[in-house]
């Protein structure tokens, strides 16, 4: 049984929010969103709250349950806070900038390679090495750190490449003689 998906959504001030069928709209100061549940839940809306329960009790409607309710929580967080993450560039003359709407990164090829912003997305380089992503929706934010990072990943050895601020890099010894 999920423990998750038993706890109802609260709606805070200022934040609207309409079930229709399995779609679930959320509009806030920072704008507005919506997602599809699957068939398998059943969202309803009363009282200041999106109640989140299974249409019945089968393997695939629990297992989607808590997960359901998670994103309709990541709807709210969205647009009344919205998602951050921070990348950190390590390496010598490795560095990234803004350029008009895309984000050129120097990351040690014989080409920079030019990141083109997708919409409702904000990218912003407070130093030559930092890249701060913000947004509303939590997965588009996620899905764009991940593609910077994927360009040039950090590497055990020396530690150079792209990463999340604060994530650990398991460093490796180099060969002796």
């Amino acid at each position: 049984m999920s423990r998750i998906g038993k706890k109802p959504v609260a709606i805070p001030g200022g934040v609207t929010a309409a079930v229709n069928g399995q779609e679930v709209k959320v509009k806030g100061p920072k704008g507005e969103l919506k997602h599809v549940l699957v068939d398998d839940i059943i969202a309803k809306l009363d009282k200041g709250e999106i109640e989140i329960t299974m249409r019945e009790d089968t393997k695939r409607a629990r297992a989607m349950w808590g997960m359901s309710r998670t994103l309709v929580a990541n709807l709210i967080a969205g647009v009344t806070e919205g998602f951050t993450k921070k990348l950190d560039i390590t390496g010598v003359g490795y560095r990234a900038a803004m350029q008009g709407s895309n984000l050129q990164l120097q990351l040690g090829y014989s080409h920079d390679i030019s990141y083109p912003i997708p919409q409702g997305i904000q990218v912003v380089c407070p130093k030559p090495t930092e890249i701060v992503i913000t947004g509303i929706d939590k997965q588009k934010v996620g899905q764009v750190a991940a593609e910077i990072r994927h360009y040039r990943p950090p590497e055990p050895y020396k530690g150079k490449g792209v990463r999340y601020a604060g994530e650990f890099i398991l460093r490796k010894e180099g060969k002796k003689k």
